[in-house]
């Protein structure tokens, strides 16, 4: 549990900036959700991941409480960090902006306003005696702090009509789609009502990855608290479900964090279906950016992007430490989990899905 004083932890972190101040404040103590959300959208770094909305999400599905903090010039907000603690079994104490999604860190107007966030941020995490504090930035936000770049993000244009995508996509890409449709292969997409589609796939994929795999009631809370910027598409060969994917919109970028197919399916190409579903439906909501979500260089998933015109762009993950010496390693790639991995895939589905979230908690 989290101490009564980092609750009440309210004093100014105030920055000269010429003749104005910069102050913070946790955000439910003095900003509102459409305030936030309305700093979000107007700053050019935004993205759905910093919404406001995934606080009740962080706290209900997973446990964790957060610490939106804002950072106000004359009463107007000037930046906005949204911070999610950890006490975790496997890593310890620390905070994350944010978890389980692929963005998140500061959104600031200018230097005064990021560095009084950030340390705001220095003080939550030494009163919840945090060994560092993760920020999730696409570029480098704050030179002076370590960083790693282990990630990269994968986006390509969407342009203004289903004609123009399908002529820009790769022929064998496209040789592939008609091959799924020719074998009986149909998609849809939809709302909350398909969310057990959905994850019955993802479950058994995740299981065949070697991954704990998130709750159900993740993505029936995401697409509950995002009933406009959240949309299920699924995959069927006849009546069964062989791939699906959760895609979210942010202005003018479409987001697909969640995506998985059945490996027994994979000579009908279901996930080449898919992933023209989802472009589809970018073009028809005037998306002009379709954002693959984040990949290892190199990997499967990387190169199943690549082919679909993705252009890649390293990711900064920007670390303060407070205890620790050197920036932590909390994926999969950690040798911890190795073992973990072999031993997860050998699991009856059943199981994985009922141990998954008491695990994947714990990881951010």
């Amino acid at each position: 549990m989290v101490s009564r004083p980092l609750e009440m932890l309210a004093d100014a972190v105030a920055t000269p900036l010429s003749n104005a101040m910069v102050t913070t404040a946790i955000a439910s103590e003095d900003v509102s959700e459409s305030e936030w959300d309305k700093y979000v959208a107007s700053n050019s770094g935004g993205t759905i991941d910093h919404a406001w909305r995934w606080r009740g999400i962080f706290r209900d599905v997973f446990g964790h409480e957060s610490r939106y903090v804002a950072a106000r010039r004359e009463g107007r907000i000037v930046g906005v960090l949204p911070l999610v603690l950890f006490d975790s079994r496997l890593f310890g104490r620390f905070l994350a902006s944010v978890p389980f999604l692929n963005y998140g860190g500061i959104l600031a107007d200018d230097e005064a306003a990021r560095a009084a966030l950030l340390e705001r941020a220095r003080k939550i995490a030494a009163s919840f005696r945090a060994t560092h504090v993760e920020l999730r930035h696409v570029e480098r936000r704050i030179p002076e702090l370590p960083f790693r770049q282990h990630k990269l993000q994968l986006r390509r244009h969407v342009p203004g009509s289903s004609e123009e995508l399908w002529a820009g996509v790769d022929k064998k890409v496209r040789n592939l789609v008609r091959k799924a449709q020719k074998d009986g292969l149909t998609a849809e997409s939809g709302g909350g009502g398909l969310v057990s589609d959905f994850y019955n796939v993802f479950a058994r994929n995740m299981r065949d990855l070697g991954t704990p795999v998130y709750s159900r009631r993740l993505f029936e809370e995401t697409l509950r608290l995002f009933p406009q910027e959240a949309r299920v598409h699924v995959v069927r060969l006849g009546r069964r479900p062989v791939a699906a994917s959760v895609t979210l919109q942010h202005g003018d970028t479409v987001l697909v964090p969640w995506a998985s197919s059945l490996r027994e399916y994979r000579q009908h190409a279901p996930n080449m279906l898919l992933y023209w579903q989802m472009l589809e439906h970018a073009v028809h909501h005037g998306a002009t950016t379709f954002d693959f979500g984040r990949s290892s260089p190199g990997s499967g998933t990387y190169q199943f992007k690549r082919q679909w015109g993705a252009t890649e762009r390293p990711l900064h993950w920007e670390y303060v430490l407070l205890t620790r010496k050197t920036a932590p390693n909390q994926g999969p790639q950690n040798p911890k989990f190795t073992r973990l991995v072999e031993a997860w895939k050998h699991l009856p589905v059943w199981m994985s899905t009922w141990l998954g979230p008491h695990i994947v908690r714990n990881i951010p």
